[in-house]
């Protein structure tokens, strides 16, 4: 067998009806339209956003103009910091200093969006001098109360 000789099955593939196209096509007055009717004609369809003659949606919905943080239900000028809890802290050494640098070299977090704040969920177990944008109350109290130093940056 070659290429030359693959074949579709019998029956299995047919003509395309070419409509419109006199006597011997088989559909010559209404070219397989059936009558009248805004189907029948060229054109004769409404686009995907037409209602039937009702004021389409996208017309009904209030239009908003300019950017402010209450016109969007995403707040543009929100910062949103990359999260990290206290208790995933223990996995570096004792008495290191942590930046966020080391946060992402860690897998801690991707990448400082606006910065890194530290939460102070869970337990720190060791004294760590931590560098990051923003600290909770509980976090801060944490660090401190074990002997380490939170610095703003």
């Amino acid at each position: 067998m070659k290429l030359c000789d693959l074949r579709p099955a019998e029956g299995s593939t047919k003509k395309r009806k070419r409509k419109g196209r006199g006597h011997g096509s088989g559909l010559v007055k209404t070219a397989g339209r059936g009558s009248k009717g805004q189907r029948s004609r060229s054109g004769g369809t409404k686009g995907v956003q037409f209602e039937g003659g009702q004021t389409p949606w996208y017309r009904r919905l209030p239009h908003l103009r300019g950017i402010s943080n209450r016109s969007r239900p995403i707040a543009i000028f929100r910062k949103e910091y990359e999260i990290v809890n206290v208790t995933k802290l223990n996995q570096f050494e004792e008495n290191s200093i942590i930046t966020p640098d080391e946060l992402i070299e860690a897998g801690l977090i991707r990448k400082s969006k606006c910065g890194v704040k530290i939460l102070g969920q869970g337990e720190l177990k060791k004294p760590l001098t931590v560098k990051a944008h923003k600290f909770s109350r509980s976090a801060l109290e944490k660090i401190g109360a074990i002997g380490g130093k939170a610095e703003v940056i």
